[in-house]
């Protein structure tokens, strides 16, 4: 009787030290003895990186920037006085214009609580905005092609290089607008769309309305490149009326 009295907790030691062959199939049929619980993420400071990688995420997504955007603080970095596991920085107050030196205003959240910030809520950065430019690598005369070969891309800060011309603009269907020596950072002044209609050339004018459409022969009186608007001349009432250029010599009138 004592034997059986005691046979259960001796079988239930060995099943639990796995040392009898229904052991795994028990403890199957039982289910898993421990149950893992996701940790919660630990409360930590704000650090510096943590802070200024925030507000470029910001800035970059408000002001639409392309390039690498880098931050610097004016003043020593001060991690607030409190930790959180889940911190949230927002720029509330933006500058009208971005420049190389801002002044922001912040708003910080330590597990969805405000907490006091640098400057009481106002800071000041300074901010360099790195993309490549263009830069000739030999003398451009002034109403010859866009030839990017004749070109180098160099990387500029462009908040403080505001003029110059990004390596992805440009194309054939620029040209020189003056020229330009070699080894100098291309600007949006140096280039200019290629006129499609040049002024005293005779232009293709097309007019629609519905599934009519009525073509005739003008003369330009101004140049424009594609999508401008220009002043053409119809040759037999001598009487001037403006058109959107389209194409090669061509510009179309809209009712």
């Amino acid at each position: 009787m004592k034997m059986r009295a005691h046979f259960p907790h001796i079988a239930m030691r060995l099943l639990a030290c796995g040392s009898l062959p229904a052991a795994s199939a028990w403890a199957q049929a039982k289910g898993p003895s421990v149950v893992v619980v996701p940790t919660a993420p630990l409360a930590s400071p704000l650090s510096r990186d943590q802070f200024i990688a925030a507000l470029s995420r910001d800035l970059a997504a408000h002001f639409n920037f392309e390039g690498e955007l880098q931050l610097e603080l004016t003043r020593p970095w001060s991690s607030p006085a409190r930790l959180a596991a889940v911190w949230d920085v927002a720029v509330l107050e933006y500058p009208t214009v971005p420049s190389s030196s801002m002044l922001l205003r912040i708003r910080m959240l330590a597990d969805g609580q405000p907490v006091g910030s640098a400057a009481d809520g106002g800071i000041v950065v300074r901010a360099a905005l790195w993309r490549d430019a263009w830069s000739t690598r030999q003398p451009l005369a002034v109403g010859s092609p866009f030839d990017a070969g004749a070109l180098e891309a160099r990387r500029v800060d462009f908040l403080r290089e505001r003029e110059v011309l990004p390596a992805s603009a440009g194309d054939r269907g620029f040209i020189m607008a003056r020229a330009v020596p070699a080894g100098r950072m291309l600007t949006w002044r140096d280039i200019t769309r290629r006129p499609l209609v040049k002024k005293g050339d005779v232009v293709e004018v097309s007019a629609s309305t519905g599934l009519l459409v009525v073509t005739m022969k003008a003369l330009a009186m101004e140049s424009g490149a594609q999508g401008e608007t220009v002043t053409v001349r119809n040759p037999e009432s001598h009487k001037n009326f403006s058109a959107i250029v389209v194409d090669e010599n061509r510009v179309k009138v809209r009712f």
